[in-house]
């Protein structure tokens, strides 16, 4: 269920930093176009070089089996451009699924993809009756989910996440559509530390992450305009926009190891590295 901020338990950032073996799911962009419009960074006008995409995709995938990290695949399917950015199939912890629900309907294919992915390697796999966009939405920080709404994802489906994974829960409200995705606004880098972007969140949304993470890191509009939050860290590296330079020496003075990496062309579709990242967590 929705918890307080009271009830969420809080991990001590004590020891060196060290990176943790994680497993990712990724879908190539071959299929990546943008052919509609459904957030502030995609324009039907601006031609996209598919080979491009998936060269710098694949450059993104090399990255992570190349710092020991596992990378399973889901096959694209013709018609679903977007389903490159795979962090929004759903939310994968200890052996449970949590199965999209999109809000625009170009994407709904996309989650009958996942979802059949989901249950062929065993998850225990459920749909929400309402609108979630998985990881998109829903960050894993220690044992609790940070979980985001106002665009994408409906509040309503914040109970239903955290009773079928029964993990705690807390909801964050974005307020700002270019930050259209929690994932997009912030990144946790390990279990008690995350980054954000301050003008994204609603007041009272903000009061809860500075008071749950008080030496987080709060990211410059610079950096945020070029989707540096859009990042995925194991602990001690930490994979990002390569465009996102100031952040990335933010990193490196609190003793992470900023990997840049340029995604530009799958920017034009409103995501980055995160995006096209799905963890299975366990």
């Amino acid at each position: 269920m929705t918890i307080d901020i009271a009830e969420a338990p809080i991990p001590d950032a004590t020891g060196e930093r060290t990176a943790r073996p994680r497993r990712f799911v990724m879908a190539s962009p071959a299929h990546f176009a943008v052919e509609y419009v459904i957030n502030p960074w995609m324009d039907t006008s601006t031609p996209v070089d598919v080979q491009r995409a998936v060269a710098q995709w694949d450059a993104l995938r090399q990255t992570y089996i190349d710092l020991g990290h596992t990378v399973e695949l889901v096959d694209p399917v013709a018609g679903l451009p977007d389903m490159v950015y795979a962090a929004n199939g759903g939310m994968l912890v200890n052996g449970r699924a949590v199965v999209a629900r999109f809000a625009h309907a170009e994407r709904a294919g996309e989650a009958v993809a996942h979802g059949a992915w989901m249950m062929a390697n065993g998850f225990d796999a459920v749909e929400t009756r309402h609108v979630n966009e998985g990881q998109g939405d829903l960050l894993l920080a220690g044992s609790t989910i940070l979980a985001g709404y106002g665009f994408r994802t409906d509040l309503r489906a914040h109970r239903e996440i955290a009773e079928h994974l029964e993990m705690p829960l807390v909801s964050l409200e974005l307020v700002d559509p270019r930050f259209y995705h929690l994932d997009t606004a912030l990144v946790v880098l390990d279990e008690s530390t995350v980054a954000y972007y301050p003008p994204a969140f609603a007041d009272h949304s903000l009061a809860t992450l500075r008071e749950m993470f008080p030496d987080a890191i709060e990211v410059a509009s610079a950096d945020a305009y070029v989707l540096g939050l859009n990042a995925v860290s194991d602990g001690l590296n930490v994979v990002l926009p390569a465009a996102a330079t100031g952040f990335a020496q933010q990193l490196a003075d609190r003793g992470f190891r900023p990997v840049g990496i340029d995604l530009s062309e799958l920017l034009k579709g409103g995501g980055s590295v995160k995006c096209c990242t799905l963890e299975i967590h366990s």
